[in-house]
Order: C-alpha cells, then sequence, then structure tokens
C-alpha cells in the first residue's frame, strides 16, 4: 500500500475531526502538533483498522508519536499486494 494513500486517508479523518489538513504531514506529532488525546487517537485507530481491514493492537500504538510513524505501521501490518 502505497504511503500517499495512508496519509491521505489519515488527512480526511483528522479533518473531519476539525484539524487542519495542512498540518497533517508524516513528521507531523500526534499530539503536539495535531493536539489528538488518547480518545482521538483510538478513534483514527479504528478508523484505519476498518478502512484497510487490519488490527493494531493497543501494544503496538505505543511508539506510534507522529503521522509517519502511523504509516509505516499500516504499512507493515497490510496484506502483501493491498
Amino acid at each position: 500500500m502505497e504511503r500517499s494513500e495512508i496519509l491521505v486517508t489519515i488527512k480526511d479523518h483528522l479533518e473531519a475531526r476539525g484539524i487542519d489538513g495542512e498540518l497533517v504531514t508524516e513528521q507531523a506529532d500526534l499530539a503536539n502538533d495535531l493536539g489528538l488525546d488518547s480518545l482521538d487517537t483510538v478513534e483514527l485507530t479504528v478508523g484505519l483498522e476498518e478502512k484497510f481491514g487490519i488490527e493494531i493492537p493497543d501494544t503496538e500504538l505505543e511508539g506510534v508519536v507522529t503521522v509517519g510513524d502511523a504509516i509505516d505501521l499500516i504499512q507493515t501490518k497490510s496484506p502483501v499486494g493491498a
């Protein structure tokens, strides 16, 4: 799965929650730059799981700090060829 496709999905989800899409870059810190709290992060995770047909255990979210980290995690979880 292409990084750009995942980024657009994350951006769309966050824009729907009132976050400026211009701020959503791979380098953006989910908490500090985008203002996501733990509930926002869970909702984003659930949305990504549904969109990409993957499962992301809570333990794997601990290392996700930036949008780029989230993209990396989704890419490792996505089926080959997806």
